[in-house]
């Protein structure tokens, strides 16, 4: 070829790959907003009182069933993973105790990967997942009814287990059980943090407008959330926080109502907690990320994922052979 030809060639190269990446890349530079100030007394208060956080009358005053603790308490975690999950879901639970979930050591750092549940309506269920619990030691179970208006109560549930139990936990990634999660590349770009607390981190939703319909089952009433628009915060799907960040949620999370769906629960106690949500375009949010090896190599997360693609792309993004430009 002669040297046009090869300039050309570099030069489409060059252009597929700005094309590829250069719209996340100005996506995460326009939602990365600026530190808040901590000169709020509320703010200030509610960091302070995380810092000095009591498990002990939390471990006295249990508000779920079913608890892995003996699994977490004295183990140093790199990266602890609450997956919410539906009573019923059994089969999906083991799907991911097959693929994603079975990984357990990201760079020489510990993985633990653990079930959030809500109780479930059937008696036969409930024996189920005792059962369940008991052979692998993975489900943390809540004391309410598991339903759509009952999620963010798992969500404040999961972070009370993981202050009280995984209190040595680096970070926790909260995510849904129809998720793909490249917990390899999430290992790794968590590894390269300079920045060590205040991590709040996943697909950024900014401007979100509540829900005012009243036939809505994501319906929210004007006097448990006044505003126009929500603070931004991570779509629910998949989000990284800090150990830190966890406790100031949690206390925070004295002063939000439940009522408010479960990820703009957490981004509302984020901010009350002087925490600013960093925007990562390889989280997916709720869309589907067509399969690819490569790809699902250097995402974190794929949305609504079938169970038999699951084994498929797990195996294929599990082998050692390395992606060329």
């Amino acid at each position: 070829l002669r040297t046009h030809q090869w300039c050309f060639i570099l030069f489409n190269v060059l252009l597929f790959h700005v094309l590829l990446f250069g719209a996340d890349l100005l996506e995460e530079y326009f939602l990365r907003s600026l530190p808040l100030s901590y000169t709020d007394a509320k703010t200030l208060e509610i960091r302070e009182r995380a810092r000095k956080l009591d498990m002990d009358p939390l471990k006295a005053n249990l508000s779920y069933t079913v608890s892995s603790s003996a699994t977490c308490s004295y183990q140093e975690i790199f990266l602890l993973i609450l997956v919410c999950s539906s009573p019923e879901n059994r089969t999906r639970r083991n799907v991911i105790r097959q693929t994603w979930g079975n990984v357990t050591d990201a760079r020489g750092y510990a993985v633990l990967t653990l079930f959030a549940l809500g109780k479930p309506a059937s008696v036969t269920t409930q024996l189920e997942i005792n059962d369940e619990s008991q052979k692998h030691r993975d489900i943390i179970e809540g004391s309410f009814i598991d339903s759509p208006e009952t999620q963010t109560r798992k969500v404040l549930m999961s972070l009370e287990w993981t202050v009280t139990f995984c209190p040595h936990a680096r970070y926790i990634l909260k995510t849904d059980e129809n998720m793909f999660v490249g917990i390899p590349s999430l290992a790794g770009y968590l590894l390269s943090l300079t920045q060590l607390e205040d991590i709040y981190m996943g697909r950024v939703i900014h401007h979100g407008v509540p829900d005012r319909d009243p036939q809505s089952p994501g319906f929210v009433p004007i006097h448990h959330y006044s505003e126009e628009f929500y603070p931004d915060y991570c779509d629910g799907s998949a989000f990284v926080m800090s150990q830190d960040v966890a406790r100031k949620v949690y206390v925070a999370a004295k002063e939000v109502p439940v009522s408010v769906p479960p990820d703009i629960f957490v981004g509302i106690c984020a901010k009350k907690a002087g925490i600013t949500p960093i925007h990562s375009s390889r989280f997916s949010g709720e869309k589907h990320i067509s399969y690819n090896r490569c790809c699902y190599k250097f995402i974190f997360t794929s949305s609504n994922v079938k169970e038999d693609e699951l084994f498929k792309d797990w195996k294929e993004t599990s082998d050692r052979k390395d992606c060329s430009l």
